[in-house]
């Protein structure tokens, strides 16, 4: 097309390059966008989560331990856990981005070229923070860059998977915390009293299968010494559809979470009282009963049937039920989202299409 439209310079188009860095810089480019679109969709959900830990922050509910009732938590610590693991998940999403967005173009097939190439203005025009240097290294990047955003991918589909997980332990009748809603559940085909939580449940089992990524991208690439092999290629098969397969997820969490209706409720039910003993041994241990006393006193009276809880609970340090530290953890979010600096690819993207 170029050749028929300008004659002898389109066929001037491989000069100083290669198939290897055109696909890698191509590779490069899709990444660098599907990792903003998963970090935005991210962003959905922890403000989602944000939003609804402060709704329900006065709302308690038991917390486990080796899935016996154990202490008081509530729905504002629950939800507010994930929207801070989240952060997290965000600073190892910007490392991947960081990663992918250096330059390869002008390495060629792996040993760069005998043109004098200006790399430093391909890396200006395209947005790159800098150069692949070594233009052996940049093609061994080939595979390391997938592996490297596949852990990051990886990352958040466990965040997502063990919600989902929660979601649909909470939702059964023997919890009966949470009410998902209604659209998101399917009946029984012989039994009506059903509403199983089919999508949270595709959706734990596609972030796990997104977690065995990373695994798949190191096994293809795992013996391959320096250059180029053709075995990278099969690399796209499983890495190309997991940002949008990611994307799903985190989209349908965001929505789920959105209409979860909470049992306000769920500690009239006198199963739950001992989780208060904590707490009354605490109160004891604060009057200036010795906390091995207390721990025993208090214990001696479950044994003897005469426990009485106090559902009240004063926790005011940070983190705690009363002090969920939701303005901290936001500030943490912006500052991780600050850095990636997605507007300097954006410009550049725009500058080379207008």
């Amino acid at each position: 097309m170029l050749t028929r439209r300008l004659g002898d310079m389109g066929k001037k188009i491989h000069s100083g390059r290669s198939r290897n860095d055109q696909v890698l810089v191509d590779l490069k480019l899709f990444i660098r966008k599907q990792l903003r679109l998963v970090a935005e969709d991210v962003k959905s959900l922890f403000t989602e989560l944000q939003q609804q830990s402060e709704r329900y922050k006065g709302v308690l509910m038991p917390g486990y331990t080796h899935l016996q009732v154990a202490m008081p938590s509530s729905f504002g610590l629950w939800l507010g856990a994930y929207a801070e693991s989240l952060v997290d998940d965000l600073v190892f999403l910007q490392a991947a981005y960081r990663i992918t967005n250096r330059n390869p173009l002008g390495s060629a097939a792996g040993y760069g070229s005998s043109f004098p190439l200006n790399r430093t203005m391909t890396t200006k025009l395209l947005g790159f923070d800098s150069l692949d240097y070594n233009v052996v290294y940049a093609q061994m990047g080939r595979g390391k860059t997938e592996r490297n955003v596949a852990f990051a991918l990886a990352g958040i589909a466990g965040t997502v998977s063990k919600l989902a997980f929660d979601a649909c332990l909470f939702n059964s009748q023997n919890f009966g915390f949470i009410k998902l809603p209604k659209e998101c559940t399917t009946g029984s085909s012989i039994m009506p009293h059903k509403k199983n939580p089919d999508v949270f449940e595709l959706t734990r089992a596609k972030c796990n299968k997104l977690q065995a990524l990373p695994q798949q991208v190191t096994l293809i690439m795992n013996n391959l010494p320096s250059g180029y092999f053709r075995d990278l290629q099969i690399i796209k098969e499983v890495f190309l559809p997991a940002f949008q397969e990611l994307r799903d997820c985190l989209q349908m969490a965001t929505y789920i979470i959105h209409r979860l209706e909470v049992n306000e409720h769920i500690l009239d039910d006198t199963r739950y009282d001992l989780m208060f003993s904590v707490e009354e041994v605490n109160r004891l241990a604060t009057e200036g009963m010795p906390f091995r006393d207390a721990y025993k006193k208090v214990g001696l009276d479950i044994e003897a049937g005469k426990f009485t809880p106090r559902k009240e609970v004063h926790h005011s340090h940070e983190g705690s039920i009363g002090n969920l530290c939701t303005k901290e953890i936001a500030a943490l979010f912006e500052q991780t989202w600050s850095n990636f600096r997605f507007e300097k690819a954006e410009e550049a993207e725009k500058r080379l299409t207008e």
